[in-house]
């Protein structure tokens, strides 16, 4: 009797052990372990039956029994009993009820017990890994501590304590070489269930792990006072940070440097050296990109927010500096603000824009046949092409010097007369082309889109439906409109593919009972006036 009562002392001793070393609740150690005497109590009197096993949470006595369910008819004679043998036992026996044998303890074999331990093992790695992926799926976006415990082809695995975590190669800083034992800070940027168990991933090379570290360094970034606008790195070279303060007593910049640079080389030291500017972020654009090209120079912004582009004129000595070796300081600069940066010389600009001059001024002499004085006073004033003197108000025209009301007239009446004469060349190329009608009816085509289309043996409605909104653009080229209008387009062309689809039963249905209700309304006139009809 003391034996068994030390051994059941001794079970839950031990489950309280390997609950504490797997930091999991000691429940389901137990758990685990009624399991496995099951298994062992089927393996011994039939896998067949329904046998059941509990410990007792406060003494650990072990009970094993078998179940039966009453039913009627009996299916499984080795889990069911019939209402009638069930009665002999429970007189009150119901369709339902289970019945309770219990069967005397076991005495488990070599087999048994090592099938048993197997079970354990099994459910306890179960719940360490639930409890794994419970701890950590809520701690993505935290910068984390750890040791490396094994390097395997470039990839780190870190002791986190309670868990461990992979650290990619392409997540390790260039040039980084992390040995067994190093301790190691990184960034939890995914948290993943499998069926190895979960899987943390880390990364030293993500932008928000250096935006995490400043907010450890700066406390004016973890109260909330300093914040950081955006961040991109060339991982281990050099990053930008942008950021901007809600206090205007405070400068953003300098509480980041630090004094003597204090918190900004903590960063640096942990990132092996990676060159960091921190630059004032802007709700402007321009005033943005500009910052983020430091230490560069800027000369002139030209914005394009319709293809998200900004061109930026730095002098001639900043260009390289402005690109930075091979293009770093651009391709940072541009992942920082969002905007694709194009950076030219002011010679550059010049002489593009010289050309530029050169050859509108030529298009408009062409076009309108007028001499070169009219031509660059056009250029001069912005306009830029044949149809924006054809529809420009008088108004605008007279403003310019030189110009009376007569001359805007006729400017404008030449340009009309060279667009309608243009529209009837490219009809007829259209039509040597191929072109159905159709397609030239669809709105937002031009007569030089349809030619374009043509020469690419786009001649019908289905050829123009079939394409992607991207292969339009493509065959289109600098003729192409904005992505809505080419949506729009195809979708036109697309229409007349559900014109001959039947009408719904719903509106038949509709239009039976409006003919009812017609009906109705005719006795009702008829009832109130006899003479009517």
């Amino acid at each position: 009797m003391e034996t068994s009562t030390l051994f059941r002392t001794e079970l839950l001793q031990v489950a309280d052990a390997v609950a504490r070393e797997k930091s999991i609740e000691a429940a389901e150690v137990i758990e685990a372990m009624e399991m496995a005497i099951q298994r062992a109590g089927r393996a011994k009197y039939g896998q067949e039956h329904d046998i059941r096993a509990t410990i007792d949470r406060k003494t650990g006595e072990i009970t094993l029994r078998r179940v039966l369910t009453v039913a009627d008819p009996v299916e499984d004679e080795f889990t069911e009993i019939s209402p009638a043998d069930a009665r002999v036992q429970k007189p009150d026996a119901a369709i339902g009820d289970e019945l309770v044998e219990p069967l005397p303890p076991i005495d488990m074999g070599r087999i048994a017990a090592q099938s048993a331990k197997q079970v354990i093992v099994q459910k306890v790695r179960e719940a360490e890994r639930s409890r794994q992926y419970d701890e950590y799926k809520d701690r993505i976006g935290e910068i984390v501590n750890g040791i490396v415990k094994r390097v395997e082809f470039g990839n780190v695995t870190v002791d986190l304590g309670r868990a461990e975590a992979v650290l990619r190669r392409d997540e390790c800083l260039p040039r980084e070489a992390l040995r067994n034992g190093d301790r190691v800070r990184a960034y939890i940027y995914d948290v993943r269930s499998e069926t190895r168990g979960p899987q943390i991933f880390l990364s030293r090379t993500h932008p928000q792990f250096m935006a995490k570290l400043f907010a450890q360094e700066v406390p004016e970034i973890y109260d909330g006072v300093i914040e950081i606008k955006a961040v991109a790195r060339d991982p281990g070279s050099r990053a930008k940070i942008a950021v901007v303060s809600h206090d205007s007593s405070i400068d953003p910049v300098g509480a980041c440097v630090g004094m003597r640079g204090s918190r900004v080389q903590a960063v640096v030291s942990e990132l092996q050296g990676e060159k960091i500017d921190i630059i004032p972020w802007s709700s402007e654009p321009v005033t943005f990109v500009v910052n983020a090209l430091a230490p560069a120079e800027v000369s002139k912004v030209v914005l394009d927010e319709e293809q998200g582009r900004i061109e930026v004129v730095v002098p001639d000595d900043q260009l390289s500096l402005a690109i930075g070796r091979r293009g770093q300081n651009v391709r940072l600069a541009s992942n920082l603000t969002g905007w694709q940066i194009d950076i030219v010389t002011e010679d550059e600009a010049s002489r593009r824009r010289q050309e530029e001059f050169q050859q509108r001024s030529q298009m408009f002499i062409e076009a309108l046949d007028v001499d070169d004085v009219i031509a660059h006073l056009l250029v001069a004033e912005g306009f830029t092409s044949i149809e924006q003197v054809a529809y420009v108000p008088v108004e605008d025209l007279v403003e310019i010097e030189g110009f009376d009301e007569d001359i805007a007239e006729e400017l404008r009446a030449r340009a009309r007369n060279f667009l309608t004469e243009q529209d009837r060349v490219f009809d007829e190329k259209r039509r040597e082309a191929g072109v159905s009608d159709e397609v030239a009816a669809l709105s937002g085509l031009t007569p030089a889109m349809l030619v374009a289309l043509g020469e690419q043996g786009i001649k019908t409605l289905d050829d123009l439906g079939d394409l992607a909104s991207d292969e339009l653009i493509e065959m289109l080229g600098e003729l192409a409109p904005s992505e809505d209008e080419i949506n729009e387009i195809i979708m036109a062309a697309r229409a007349h593919w559900f014109d001959d689809e039947p009408e719904p039963a719903a509106d038949a249905a509709e239009a039976e009972a409006t003919a009812e209700t017609a009906e109705q309304a005719d006795a009702e006139t008829n009832a109130e006036d006899p003479n009517a009809g």
